[in-house]
This record gives structure tokens, sequence and C-alpha cells, in this order.
């Protein structure tokens, strides 16, 4: 089943079970879809899908930031229960081994060394992490890898 199909589906079952935190996190979800398909006028593949769901989730973890830093902690809770929802529409997650598998290949293709390697191993890279891994943590071990 599509991944845009799948999201549909499980926003009609919790329309069903009456699971507002739920149903309303799946709708944003949905809004953001749709707005995309609107904007670029094109049907959205698993992978977009994916980029979406991972934005969503990144600016998720920003507002928790925010909102730990000013004292609200209970809006901090609902923005960690939406991204519990969001992550069950990612892939699943690579392990560190595999991920510092995947690094090390990158940073060997990579002409270059040092910092200058950092942008060509992170291209290459984003396009096989993206939704299966947090690229701000892979970005942060590749640049200790190229710093050594």
């Amino acid at each position: 089943m599509a991944l845009k199909a799948r999201i549909t589906e499980d926003m009609k079952a919790a329309m069903r079970a009456r699971d507002t935190a739920r149903l309303s996190t799946i709708r944003l979800l949905l809004a953001a879809l749709k707005q995309k398909e609107l904007d670029e006028r094109v049907e959205l593949t698993d992978a977009d899908v994916v980029g979406i769901v991972d934005k969503m989730i990144k600016q998720r973890r920003e507002s928790i930031t925010q909102f730990d830093a000013g004292g609200r902690p209970e809006l901090a809770a609902a923005e960690g229960a939406e991204i519990e929802v969001l992550q069950q529409y990612l892939p699943e997650q690579l392990s560190d081994a595999e991920i510092d598998r995947l690094i090390d290949a990158a940073i060997a293709n990579a002409s270059s060394m040092g910092p200058a390697a950092m942008g060509k191993v992170m291209g290459a890279l984003k396009s096989q992490l993206a939704g299966r891994a947090d690229l701000t943590q892979v970005a942060a071990r590749v640049k200790a890898r190229i710093a050594r």
C-alpha cells in the first residue's frame, strides 16, 4: 500500500476510534502533503512523503527545545506525542553500525579529504539515509571522522 493511502486509512481509523490527538496530527500531515501536491502540481511518491514527515518531525523537535527553554513542558509533551505519531510513517531506522558503514563508504568515495569533503559526503548520504536516520547526528559523525 502506498504511504499516502496508509496515512488516509489511519486517519479514518482514528476518526472511528475518536482518537482526537492522533487524528489532529494525521490531518496536519495530510494537509502538508496536499499543500505540496498543489504547490508543485505533482503526485507525491513515498520518498516525497517520507521527506515531508521527516521535516515535520524536525520542526517538532525544534519546538520542543523552545518550549523546554520557555518553561512550557505541557506544550513540549504535546509536540512529543505528535512526533510519536509521525514516526510511524518513517521507514525502519538504521542501526549505528549500519550508519557507520555507510559513512565509511561515502568518505572512501569522496575524492577530497578534510572539511572540503563534508558537502560531498553528506550529499551522498542524504539520499541513502532520508527518513532512516537523524541527519544532524549523521553530520556530526561525518565531521568527526573527516577531522581525524
